[in-house]
């Protein structure tokens, strides 16, 4: 877990400012905290991604761990975007950033096995 800290920390303050992105309990916010609120979870965001692009390499448990981890990651960003397209066809109101994420979701997962069996 202390390995990890740093990783936590920054998942939970990009949880934190896209929860209050949400505005979950209808607080007006005015155009410019927004704003400040975008940046921040974009910084973060980043700063996330940093972290995972970081991760070395390890024995084959940790690459174990890690390929489970972005299998249940894929899975679970699949379904819920579906869910919301299903949703959003239902209720006649689908966002197309639904499918467009759906699709590149789909299309990067197919391009990453194909690298992967070509070059490593």
């Amino acid at each position: 877990m202390k390995h990890f800290s740093g990783e936590i920390a920054v998942s939970v303050i990009l949880l934190i400012l896209l929860f209050i992105l949400f505005n979950p309990f209808a607080v007006f916010m005015p155009g410019y905290l927004v704003m400040g609120l975008l940046v921040a979870a974009v910084v973060c965001f980043g700063i996330f991604s940093l972290f995972l692009w970081r991760e070395g390499e390890g024995d084959e448990r940790e690459n174990l761990h890690r390929m489970f981890a972005d299998r249940v990651a894929f899975l679970s960003g699949s379904a819920l975007l579906l869910a919301g397209i299903v949703i959003g066809e239902l209720s006649h109101q689908l966002d197309p950033w639904l499918i467009y994420a759906l699709a590149i979701m789909v299309i990067a997962k197919v391009a990453a096995l194909i690298y992967s069996k070509k070059n490593l």
